[in-house]
């Protein structure tokens, strides 16, 4: 297969019978929308929505020195996730340049599974078998073995009872057990990427439809849509969750990302990245670097990865993600902002939108946050 010819999920062709609008993503064919984008974000904040999330990378490391492999590997202490938990955490470069942000899950003693990001996955992939070496463990490319299927909002657990008998209630936030959904084998773990409660199902590929069909049937009386990328987006900023290659960079360390708790010094031996983070972390407490905050528009006009954002004339950020946001009626943005302009409420703030200096609020992170 030529490397630029998109990747196809399992639901590829559901998602074209749905009516899908489908885009390039990481190099995957995947579902930006199947009709509006503001109702699918809606259904997923009051309801349920159903995402293929099949573009993300499973890499499965094994063997009795895999939990000292991955504490090397990763800047979080892997060592301490207990059986069927999973944690979020990040590889860096030497440098302490963010990789990727991952999530971890440990299935056994002495297997973990890791999940990148689509455009990250290979990048990911080719660190840990470097950084394997010497130890007793194996890092499998486990990407064409997982089909990844959510769903995310406030009726999933309803839903996915109805096709499961696994523990739901008794499945934390951030924990996975293998279970049956639908009649077949998958690891259910209770994460997302949208701020509201949900599930993420990893199955065979060669099961994947039968499992969407499964949970469209059991949720379209809840008022269960499917979902596509573009509602994932904007759920994920009103949530104030990073986004790669737009949050999170090479250039920035994890302090740099305001993300500095995922970093694990007091875990033991070494791991890669660890020199320069220490003085990133050592220079974030004397002199804070930009700030990531939330900006919320005054007017209409939509913010754009890339814009400034302006105080007094001088440039003092840089927006990484803007959207309309359906929850807010108003658009919003992320945006890495100096110090001396992040406080919440900061007068004077704007974001230059083609020349014009439009006036924005800052606000602290995140947009919304789910009623418990």
């Amino acid at each position: 297969m030529s490397s630029n010819a998109p990747r196809h999920t399992a639901l590829d062709a559901l998602h074209r019978s749905l009516g899908a609008t489908m885009t390039d993503f990481a190099g995957w064919d995947m579902p930006l929308r199947y009709g509006s984008e503001r109702d699918e974000h809606l259904a997923v904040r009051t309801k349920a929505g159903l995402f293929d999330l099949s573009h993300m990378g499973e890499i499965t490391v094994t063997g009795p020195e895999a939990a000292a492999l991955l504490n090397h590997a990763l800047v979080g202490n892997i060592a301490t996730i207990g059986t069927g938990r999973a944690r979020y955490t990040m590889i860096c470069q030497e440098d302490g340049g963010i990789l990727d942000d991952l999530i971890v899950y440990r299935l056994a003693d002495h297997e973990y599974m890791v999940v990148a990001n689509a455009s990250n996955a290979q990048v990911v992939l080719d660190a840990l078998t470097e950084r394997a070496a010497g130890f007793d463990a194996v890092v499998r490319d486990d990407r064409d073995a997982y089909a990844l299927i959510a769903v995310q909002g406030p009726e999933s657990p309803g839903i996915l009872k109805a096709v499961t008998d696994a523990d739901l209630d008794g499945l934390k936030y951030y924990a996975g057990l293998p279970g049956t959904v639908a009649g077949v084998p998958a690891l259910i773990a209770r994460t997302g990427y949208t701020g509201e409660d949900g599930f993420e199902l990893f199955v065979a590929p060669a099961d994947a439809e039968k499992v969407w069909q499964a949970l469209t049937d059991a949720g379209t009386p809840a008022g269960l849509v499917p979902c596509g990328l573009s509602c994932r987006d904007t759920l994920r900023l009103e949530a104030g969750m990073p986004l790669y290659g737009h949050e999170l960079t090479t250039s920035l360390t994890p302090f740099d990302a305001g993300l500095g708790r995922v970093v694990k010094f007091e875990k033991d031996g070494d791991f890669v990245g660890r020199a320069a983070l220490e003085a990133a972390a050592a220079r974030a407490e004397q002199n804070p670097p930009r700030v990531l905050v939330g900006l919320i528009a005054e007017g209409r006009r939509v913010p754009r990865a890339g814009y400034a954002v302006v105080a007094g004339g001088e440039v003092v950020g840089e927006i990484t993600s803007g959207a309309p946001s359906p929850t807010l009626g108003k658009p919003v943005a992320m945006a890495y902002v100096d110090a001396a302009h992040a406080a919440p409420g900061t007068a004077g703030v704007g974001v230059d939108i083609r020349g014009t200096h439009e006036p924005y609020e800052v606000v602290a992170l995140p947009f919304y946050k789910r009623q418990k």
